[in-house]
């Protein structure tokens, strides 16, 4: 393949922008589907995706494109997401493509997540296009975005194409200006092969099928390869290309994208990021400019009927493959069993996830309240880092507990900045700028604990800005703050699954507000069940159960009082006895309707 005719490009955009809208346009321009097997959102292949209108899985498939000059050129697409959490998946496809469409919305103009993609693909030295979209809609106000991309972007927009991804107004333009802007990919095929895997996914056939970008040398049907980062080998089943079908092909060459599948059956021989080289003649070094993000956000998922455990892992597994930014380790709790501890890129992340296992694995589960991980710094100076509140130690042991800052960057309207900044200071945000973007809208940066934003901060913040606030925000580094352990203790027992780790602060009203929650949801019981939240030994809020009453004195028709008094105190002496042996099982549901009420 002649690599000048060669274009790779992602198409990056803030979600809901009509960047799938805008894949599936030029996927019929390039007759690559069938009219009769189109539909819209093709590429995005889950259930999921569709119901909610947003890509979370990256797609890259090859086309075929007969430009104006008749020549014909092979398009790699890369279709990425948009929302703020899959910054990862987005990352990964931008280190394998020269280019990157822009997709900007006439109606909405440059929104939070719109630099958090341009920057990443300033990062990877990409040919960025820009697209104003949706210029079709009676709301749309071309002349303001393009001033918006050139202030706050710093790019031309004089040539940038002007479509509507719906009906497919001008999308030739973005065609002939992908070949015209983005260059040719670069690659020697006689050079020691280094190809990069950008995505993987689980193949019950197959096995793992590795999608891959192969930067130099090639890639052939029973080549000897090797994963750079974990030395594994193996040896090539199947090469190919995706148009969406799997096709395939003898070889792959530099420049290209595509598949291989290689007989690999465990998860964790595979490292989206790794490079692969020829066993025997090895690259030198690996390929460079890869950005690994770490998880954000911590969950623990237990199996609702804990038989289900073994099941759990499998889907975990599995899912690990199409999901490489997802992290997990197995852990145990007192009142929910075993169970699996997650590290996810933030709460829509978790949400899909979770979504995931039910669906695709028919598993009913329980997820403990997110946290975020802290470092613990011993009074020997060492240092700890924990994602789970029952794994920190006594506070005496402690020096201090830093806790992961990050900066917060909120586009909002006018009419709710004052609401916002009340929200932001609410949370424990050091207010840093604010920037006037045009008469409308403004940019508001804010200093705020991870731990802060991750419980119903996003819902607050589309509630007082009526859905038209976005945010976007970066990790900066673990500060010092005075933080506690907040134990949850049911008839004197601690329970695991419900300690929290707090701001000193806020930690009475969370721990009240969790009491009188449990008093709600928890069943009575024969005896009165205290509900006691505990700092250390010091207990800084109760609730109790009032115990069912059972009326003894039925069969009593009459007769003297003492013997009445006889069975009163009978009872009182069978409750107390009953209390002091007697366990209080937390129901399953009731950890679901907690944290469904936070």
């Amino acid at each position: 393949m002649d690599q000048k005719f060669v274009r790779n490009f992602s198409i990056i955009a803030h979600i809901d922008h009509g960047k799938s809208t805008l894949s599936d346009r030029i996927i019929e321009m390039t007759n690559a589907v069938a009219k009769r097997d189109m539909q819209n959102q093709i590429l995005d292949s889950m259930d999921l995706e569709r119901e909610r209108g947003i890509t979370i899985k990256l797609n890259a498939i090859q086309l075929h494109y007969k430009a104006k000059d008749n020549q014909v050129y092979t398009f790699h697409l890369i279709d990425t997401p948009g929302h703020i959490d899959f910054t990862y998946e987005v990352s990964r496809s931008l280190a394998a493509c020269e280019g990157a469409l822009l997709v900007v919305d006439a109606t909405q103009g440059v929104e939070a997540q719109t630099l958090s993609n341009v920057y990443l693909a300033l990062e990877n030295a990409l040919e960025i296009i820009p697209v104003i979209n949706k210029i079709d809609l009676p709301s749309a106000d071309i002349a303001k975005t393009q001033k918006e991309v050139e202030q706050l972007i710093g790019i031309d927009m004089s040539q940038a194409p002007q479509i509507s991804a719906k009906t497919g107004l001008n999308v030739d333009q973005v065609m002939e200006a992908i070949i015209k802007y983005i260059p040719a990919p670069t690659g020697d095929n006689n050079a020691p092969t280094q190809a990069l895997i950008f995505d993987c996914y689980y193949d019950n056939y197959k096995g793992v099928i590795c999608l891959i970008r192969i930067k130099n040398g090639t890639l052939k049907v029973g080549q000897h390869i090797k994963m750079m980062s974990s030395n594994k080998d193996f040896t090539i089943v199947e090469v190919g290309v995706r148009t969406p079908k799997l096709i395939n092909q003898e070889i792959l060459e530099s420049g290209e994208v595509g598949w291989i599948a290689a007989g690999i059956k465990t998860a964790r021989d595979i490292n989206v990021g790794d490079t692969i080289t020829d066993f025997n003649h090895p690259a030198s070094a690996p390929l460079h400019g890869y950005k690994k993000i770490l998880p954000m956000v911590y969950c623990g998922i237990y199996p609702i009927d804990n038989s289900q455990f073994d099941e759990l892992k499998d889907a975990m597994q599995k899912i690990t493959l199409s999901d490489s930014s997802l992290t997990y380790e197995y852990e145990t709790s007192q009142a929910l069993g075993y169970g699996i501890r997650c590290g996810f890129l933030g709460l829509l992340h978790m949400d899909v996830i979770r979504e995931r296992i039910q669906r695709e694995y028919n598993i009913d589960l329980i997820m403990t309240a997110p946290s975020v991980k802290y470092r613990i710094i011993h009074t020997d100076n060492t240092e700890e880092m924990i994602d789970n509140p029952s794994k920190l130690v006594d506070r005496t042991y402690i020096k201090e507990i830093q806790e992961p800052f990050v900066k917060l960057t909120i586009v909002t309207p006018e009419n709710a900045l004052g609401a916002i900044i009340e929200l932001c200071n609410a949370h424990r945000g050091i207010y840093k700028e604010l920037e006037y973007i045009d008469s409308l809208r403004h940019r508001v940066t804010y200093e705020i604990p991870l731990g802060e934003i991750i419980y119903n901060f996003f819902d607050n913040l589309k509630t007082i800005s009526r859905g038209y606030a976005t945010m976007d925000y970066e990790f900066i580094d673990y500060r010092a703050q005075n933080l506690i352990k907040v134990d949850i203790l049911l008839n004197g027992t601690r329970v695991d699954a419900l300690s929290l780790i707090s701001h000193r602060d806020f930690a009475y009203s969370k721990a009240n507000r969790i009491c009188l929650k449990l008093k709600e949801h928890i069943p009575r019981q024969q005896f009165e069940i205290p509900i006691q939240a505990a700092i250390g030994g010091k207990i800084i809020a109760r609730e109790t159960i009032k115990a069912i009453y059972k009326n003894v004195l039925a069969k009593c028709y009459g007769g003297d009082v003492s013997r009445k008094k006889k069975l009163l105190e009978q009872q009182k002496e069978g409750k107390k006895k009953l209390k002091a042996i007697g366990n209080v099982s937390v129901p399953q549901d009731v950890f679901i309707k907690l944290l469904s009420d936070e």
